[in-house]
């Protein structure tokens, strides 16, 4: 404990230092009738504080903001639908669902997410345009790529086929935890295989599912600063904007990160007590909340059990 005690006082006066700028400040004192000229080093804080309060509600760091919590909730919305679809799809006992199924996470597990973005933000060199029409006969629609697939349609897609991958085996293996003989019971009852995943399987699977795909929403939203490559103002392209014009790198740098830092302990708040909500079936007792914990420890340091005294 008192390890702890004194790593967060260094933290603490580090975060809050200052250092010299290697400048000096001079101002002229009249001692005893006669001017003297007096100098001293100015100060800066060591993590640009003044600079970071001048930036952190800047309206353009808000507007790529907005744009890194849409880039996140629509990657994972597509993630989450791509990963139910391809689980099932991967349970299907008809091989060439299956093997598609496995086709579609090998491939889009297998190559960097990074890579993923520039490849769909360059599709147009491969299709200039996509036609919609019968085979070899007359074409009814005519896309062109290079404006279908903007920066951000070309993020969106890479990152919503790259996480519906991984959230298949997520949701896979949330179907696997699932004991066996329940399903048989609800063959045995007339239930189709429909109806069984829906009712039975889904239902005592999201025990498992949920906290991984917590993990992987936290992961998105850092993950969506990717798109920045690809010229997509989000977050950290707004703040990288304002830098290139202020040569205010790590100030900025500092800005993007403690509003990643807030998002991300907005979400984790939210996956605790969604974790908690599915829970309930699982143990006998509900995890204690943040505030119950600290209760708890006030009243074994002795605060709760303390009388009033008139």
């Amino acid at each position: 404990m008192a390890l702890v005690a004194v790593a967060a006082a260094m933290l603490i006066n580090t975060l809050l230092s200052k250092v010299p700028t290697g400048l000096e400040e001079c101002h002229q004192v009249l001692v005893n009738g006669h001017s003297h000229q007096v100098c001293a080093s100015t100060m800066r804080w060591r993590f640009f504080w003044d600079v970071v309060g001048n930036y952190i509600f800047d309206a353009s760091i808000f507007r790529g903001l907005w744009l890194t919590l849409e880039l996140t909730v629509f990657a994972m919305a597509i993630g989450i639908t791509l990963g139910v679809i391809t689980a099932v799809m991967r349970m299907s006992p008809n091989r060439i669902v299956s093997s598609s199924a496995w086709l579609f996470t090998w491939f889009f597990r297998g190559t960097p997410v990074y890579v993923q973005i520039l490849f769909w933000f360059n599709i147009a060199f491969l299709y200039p345009t996509i036609q919609f029409g019968l085979p070899f006969g007359p074409h009814f629609l005519t896309v062109n790529v290079l404006t279908l697939f903007t920066g951000f349609v070309a993020a969106l897609t890479a990152l919503g086929l790259n996480e519906g991958a991984y959230m298949s085996e997520i949701v896979r293996a949330g179907f696997k935890a699932v004991d066996e003989g329940q399903i048989e019971a609800a063959q045995a009852l007339g239930m189709t295989r429909l109806q069984t995943m829906w009712r039975i399987t889904l239902p005592q699977a999201m025990r498992v599912i949920i906290p991984p795909t917590g993990n992987e929403l936290i992961s998105m939203l850092k993950t969506s600063s990717l798109a920045s490559a690809i010229a997509v103002t989000e977050l950290l392209k707004s703040t990288s904007n304002i830098a290139s014009r202020t040569f205010q790198t790590m100030q900025l740098l500092i800005v993007a990160s403690l509003w990643y830092l807030t998002v991300t302990t907005v979400l984790s708040i939210g996956q605790f007590y969604v974790e908690r909500h599915f829970a309930k079936g699982s143990s006998r007792s509900m995890p204690p909340t943040p505030l119950q914990r600290i209760k708890q420890d006030l009243r074994r340091m002795g605060f709760g059990n303390r009388e009033v005294r008139s």
